[in-house]
């Protein structure tokens, strides 16, 4: 069975650790409605996804 050879301190885990970090989500602007959204979903203000209408939405807006 594979055993560590010694302890790991503190400072060598965190460097270790210190490239796990978040992403921003990507976001661009839908090409009919020009809202922003995220990539490669349907646009929540337009229900437009890929040049076709996916959802209906509401003419409330």
């Amino acid at each position: 069975m594979a055993v560590p050879k010694g302890k790991v301190s503190k400072s060598r885990g965190r460097k270790r650790r210190t490239h796990w970090k978040l992403n921003l989500p990507s976001i661009s602007a839908c090409p009919h409605c020009h809202q922003m959204k995220l990539t490669h979903r349907v646009c929540p203000s337009c229900g437009m996804y890929n040049g076709v209408q996916v959802i209906q939405m509401d003419e409330k807006k």
